[in-house]
């Protein structure tokens, strides 16, 4: 794999696909792990037109060797650096009749193990006793987000859209896009493959229009340590 070009490309616009990252045999048998787990648990949310599991990795201890193969931990090493660490990961499935849409937005909070005072930390939110905050901006600005296909994704079954270079930016709100300025790209992806982008990159999906499934491992990085009261929640070297 050279992976300069898209070292240089997230670098430039904030996202890059790379493809034949998995081989087939290996997405089947991340299906199959996933396929056969119990989906009784609080952490996986079930309904028509989406299943997702939080805190996948930590849920799911059997995926993460067949998810962290050589050529992703090459990747991450290479484009990332030494000193990265997941700090988030959850399972996405949008069945192939889900009409579920995204609107464009920035990924702001980081999963953190509890709530307090912090300076420039805030707003806070609290669901199922998991905590997430908006951070300071230099730790938004250092995450890296993996996102691992499990199916093809393309612009008719909503595969991600993107404003490029909107991360750097800054806090940037959705309905103040201008789009005289702005351009669009749509990330299609194989299945095996991988997308990687900045959180604050603008990104959204449609609907899907033809009936085909996408499921997708969604995990973000960071090389940066919490104030030392607060921990990352879902921390895994």
């Amino acid at each position: 794999m050279n992976l300069q070009q898209h070292k240089n490309a997230i670098a430039d616009n904030d996202f890059s696909v790379i493809s034949n990252v998995y081989y087939m045999e290996e997405i089947e048998r991340i299906s199959e792990v996933i396929q056969n787990i119990d989906t009784s648990k609080e952490t996986f949310r079930k309904s028509e037109d989406l299943f997702a599991i939080r805190h996948f990795l930590k849920e799911i201890l059997e995926v993460k060797d067949l998810i962290f193969n050589e050529n992703l931990k090459t990747i991450i090493k290479e484009i990332f650096g030494e000193n990265y660490f997941v700090v988030k990961s959850i399972y996405f499935d949008k069945p192939e009749k889900s009409n579920w849409y995204v609107a464009y937005h920035q990924d702001l909070t980081i999963s953190v193990d509890k709530k307090l005072e912090l300076e420039n930390f805030g707003p806070w939110t609290t669901k199922q006793n998991q905590f997430a905050v908006q951070p300071p901006l230099d730790i938004l600005e250092n995450i890296f987000t993996i996102r691992i296909h499990l199916d093809d994704a393309d612009e008719n079954n909503g595969a991600l859209k993107v404003v490029p270079k909107s991360h750097a930016k800054g806090i940037y709100r959705p309905e103040t896009i201008d789009w005289e300025v702005e351009t669009e790209s749509i990330c299609n992806v194989e299945n095996g493959g991988v997308m990687i982008m900045k959180p604050l990159l603008l990104h959204g999906s449609n609907r899907t229009t033809n009936g085909k499934k996408r499921r997708v491992i969604h995990i973000e990085f960071s090389d940066r340590e919490l104030p030392k009261e607060l921990n990352w929640s879902e921390r895994m070297n």
